[in-house]
């Protein structure tokens, strides 16, 4: 497994400390980040997608809502609620990594942690989203810094 991917596993169980457990940010990275030996890269990556999905979860519960037909955050599991949260944040910010990469770790993230059943819920979802991000490559918000550095 690749450091990218478990940084993304290491975020996905932040956020959903934060959303399921009701932990606080603080006590979420106390309990996690501060337990895990992972390698300086992989924590910075974790926490550099923890901030930019939690700075912007209203947004990106917006988002995910919109494309998900006849589904409310809160009748999602939390392991899906929060994979397509930190897909949706990279898909939109993370600009020079690959579309496709994107959302085929979530989709393994979604079936290891979730339900095989997870990962197609979780490919539609982000497969509309996708959309959103080529709208934000055409079309920059001024003002915006290069979301990929850490």
């Amino acid at each position: 497994m690749g450091a990218r991917r478990k940084s993304r596993e290491m975020a996905l169980q932040f956020l959903y400390l934060v959303d399921a457990a009701k932990m606080t940010s603080e006590d979420a990275r106390k309990s996690l980040f501060d337990s895990w030996h992972a390698p300086d890269k992989v924590r910075e990556f974790a926490e550099h997608l923890v901030t930019g999905t939690l700075a912007q979860t209203g947004n990106l519960d917006t988002l995910i809502t919109k494309y998900a037909e006849n589904w409310e955050m809160r009748r999602m599991t939390a392991v899906d609620r929060n994979v397509m949260r930190l897909a949706a944040y990279e898909l939109l910010n993370e600009l020079e990594t690959p579309i496709s990469v994107i959302i085929d770790e979530a989709v393994e993230i979604a079936k290891t942690f979730s339900t095989e059943e997870s990962g197609k819920f979780v490919n539609g979802i982000l497969d509309k989203i996708k959309l959103e991000r080529t709208e934000n490559i055409a079309a920059p918000a001024e003002g915006k810094e290069h979301a990929g550095e850490l």
